[in-house]
């Protein structure tokens, strides 16, 4: 009897979140990002070409303090995306299988994208 009552598969409610599983719900979700960054990109691109006023609605809105906040997370999603990339790469060679080469790539996954968008913004901030 008991068996019957008894979750078939792990939920939220009982399921302790892994670095690996967060990991792997972070690509996804930046991939989405970077589809929705994408389409922000070519709405800024056809306002170019479309004329002054287009673009400075355009220029506009990204030059804000939001347009600011949303250019960052794309960033941070294209280096994270990036870096877990690559981490996959090698995964699919058959190297880095090991849990603690797991745990300790999925940190430079998380650090190494968190240096790249700074990186990336100090020199695009500098260079401004």
């Amino acid at each position: 009897m008991s068996a019957e009552r008894r979750p078939l598969s792990p939920h939220l409610q009982i399921y302790k979140p892994q670095l690996t599983s967060v990991l792997s719900i972070s690509h996804r979700v930046t991939g989405v990002g970077l589809a929705a960054g994408t389409l922000l990109l070519t709405w800024w691109l056809l306002a170019a070409a479309s004329g002054p006023e287009a673009f400075a609605t355009a220029q506009g809105f990204l030059g804000s303090w939001f347009g600011y906040l949303i250019l960052f997370g794309f960033s941070y999603a294209l280096m994270y995306h990036l870096c877990n990339g690559v981490r996959h790469l090698f995964w699919d060679a058959g190297r880095g299988f090991e849990l603690p080469t797991v745990y300790k790539s999925g940190w430079a996954v998380v650090i190494g994208s968190a240096a790249l968008t700074v990186i990336a913004w100090a020199i695009a901030l500098a260079s401004a």
